[in-house]
């Protein structure tokens, strides 16, 4: 009997034990359902100076990392329901309606309410606690886009079907530690054979509050898992990736509203640092001639800003991005475009952001956003203009610190 095997049925058992829906609310059950329903309308206009693919230096990039398209279109159109299911569960369920027409299901996961001792427990299909800004959905961004570090390193944002557990002591000072498990479909995971448990992760966090009005939070986070002929490149058969992957990550937010009143006036400050190593073996061209070559691959990556909300419903942003490679490959396949894009090491991706944006009120944003972006192989640089709607129908439940 396998390990995975085991620690998925040890994480049902886990979850089941302790949730005994008592007589009073299965007589009450009828009633209580009642979901709040929102959707999120997220359009934008981008305008971009250079004309060269959106190529990273030194990355093997996953497939949700392209720019979005220039001048106007619409992202994903976000639906969100949310609802306590008895007194033991709450649920959630999120489907991103693509521009094209397509539904895919985003999260879909339920959620303990009542479990013992500070412990909480998650089940199905959602984002990962790694990092600071990983669980919070795209619509809820301070910037257009995601950080460079989350673009290269986790296609964006690492969402997965499996399980978290995760505990909070009871001390003053917010102490949370949790783990997950999942499936392994995600980026940089992914490919065939996903039976069985293919992801884990592990973060710590530790936070606390500052003088008055002042708030801060550390987190350790870090990923393992393995892909099987994963596809990279910028076309699907350029090559695949087959090997370990893992990410580690240090993340710190400093919060700061005068009095505590974040309507007025507030400060966030926020800054990761994100670690990859992928080891393993690249199959160039896997649909004609492969050529295969052993893979040692690290990245390290950060990025920095800081946002102020100036006045009510004003706010202004900076973020700085930076990215270095450092990459081997034992017999590369000369003149493959994604060799020539790995053996690019002597350049330091970079880019800076600035933004501006109006929210007349919580339903309803409008954002401006200027990014100097010299990330391209050959060091292209670009000026990139972004101008984003957010809209939102209906009741959205309050984003996590």
């Amino acid at each position: 009997m396998s390990s995975r095997f085991l620690f998925a049925v040890g994480a049902s058992l886990a979850l089941a034990a302790p949730l005994v829906p008592t007589s009073a609310w299965a007589a009450e059950r009828g009633t209580a359902f009642n979901p709040k329903i929102s959707l999120i309308l997220d359009s934008q206009f981008s305008d971009y100076r250079s004309t060269s693919p959106a190529e990273i230096a030194g990355v093997l990039r996953g497939p949700e990392t392209d720019f979005a398209p220039e001048g106007f279109s619409l992202g994903e159109t976000e639906m969100v329901l949310e609802s306590n299911i008895d007194d033991q569960w709450h649920g959630w369920a999120t489907l991103s309606l693509a521009p094209e027409g397509s539904i895919t299901v985003e999260e879909a996961y339920a959620n303990t309410l009542a479990l013992p001792y500070g412990l909480a427990a998650k089940i199905g299909r959602f984002k990962s606690e790694i990092g600071y800004l990983n669980h919070v959905h795209a619509h809820a961004w301070d910037f257009v886009d995601a950080p460079l570090a989350y673009r290269v390193l986790l296609n964006t944002q690492l969402q997965d079907d499996g399980v978290q557990l995760r505990w909070v002591a009871p001390t003053d000072l917010l102490l949370e530690i949790g783990g997950e498990g999942f499936r392994g479909d995600a980026f940089p995971g992914g490919g065939g054979k996903r039976n069985g448990v293919n992801a884990f992760t592990g973060f710590l966090h530790l936070g606390g509050d500052a003088g008055e009005g002042g708030s801060w939070r550390v987190g350790l986070s870090h990923l393992h898992t393995n892909a099987d002929a994963r596809a990279t490149g910028e076309a699907p058969n350029d090559a695949a990736f087959n090997g370990t992957s893992n990410v580690s990550i240090a993340d710190f937010v400093f919060k700061w509203a005068p009095g505590g009143n974040v309507a007025s006036t507030n400060l966030v400050v926020t800054a990761e640092y994100f670690h990859g190593d992928d080891r393993g073996d690249l199959v160039f061209d896997p649909s004609g001639t492969a050529t295969a070559s052993t893979f040692n691959g690290k990245q390290d990556a950060a990025y920095g800003q800081v946002v102020y909300q100036f006045m009510p419903r004003w706010r202004a942003g900076l973020r700085y991005d930076w990215l270095s490679s450092d990459n081997r490959l034992g017999t590369p396949a000369p003149g493959n475009t994604t060799f020539v894009t790995l053996a690019d090491n002597s350049l330091d991706p970079q880019r800076g952001s600035a933004m501006l944006d109006f929210s007349n009120s919580e339903f309803s944003r409008i954002r401006v956003q200027y990014n100097s972006d010299a990330t391209r192989p050959g060091n292209v640089k670009d000026d990139q203009f972004f101008v984003q709607f957010i809209y939102s129908l209906g009741a959205h439940p309050a984003h996590q610190y």
